[in-house]
C-alpha cells in the first residue's frame, strides 16, 4: 500500500515537472495569450470574439473565451501538436471547446448541446 502511495505521488511529480518544462517550449509560449477567433459564418461579414488563455504547470487553463470565464479546461501536448479543451457557460449550458495550435494559428470547434450547434473556426494571435 505504502509503495503504490509512494509511486503515485512520484507519478503525480513527474506529470508537473514534464509540464513545467513544456510550459518553456515555443509552442507552449505561442499559445499562451490573446487571441482573435474568427467566428464569421460568411466570409464577407467578419466578426470574431476574444479568447484569452493562460496555461498553468499542472496541466490546466485560465481565461475567458466569447467574453465567458473558462470554468474548466486542460491542455497537453503529445503526438507532435499541442491542444487545449475547456468549458464556458453562457448561463444556460455548457459550450465545449477543444483547439489545436497549427503553426501560428488554433483551429479549434465549440460544440453547444443545448443550441443544438458544433462550430468550427480558426483563430489568429491578437497584436495587443
Amino acid at each position: 500500500m505504502k509503495l503504490a502511495l509512494l509511486m503515485g505521488l512520484v507519478l503525480i511529480g513527474g506529470q508537473a515537472q514534464a509540464n513545467t518544462s513544456v510550459l518553456n517550449t515555443p509552442q507552449v509560449k505561442d499559445l499562451a495569450g490573446s487571441w482573435n477567433v474568427d467566428l464569421s459564418s460568411d466570409p464577407s461579414q467578419h466578426y470574431t470574439q476574444p479568447m484569452n488563455l493562460s496555461l498553468k504547470t499542472d496541466g490546466t487553463i485560465e481565461g475567458d473565451f466569447y467574453n465567458s470565464d473558462i470554468e474548466a479546461g486542460r491542455w497537453k501536448y503529445d503526438r507532435g501538436r499541442l491542444c487545449i479543451s475547456f468549458r464556458t457557460s453562457d448561463g444556460i449550458g455548457p459550450y465545449h471547446t477543444a483547439a489545436c495550435l497549427i503553426g501560428k494559428e488554433v483551429h479549434g470547434q465549440t460544440w453547444a448541446e443545448h443550441r443544438n450547434f458544433l462550430f468550427n473556426w480558426n483563430a489568429n494571435k491578437s497584436s495587443q
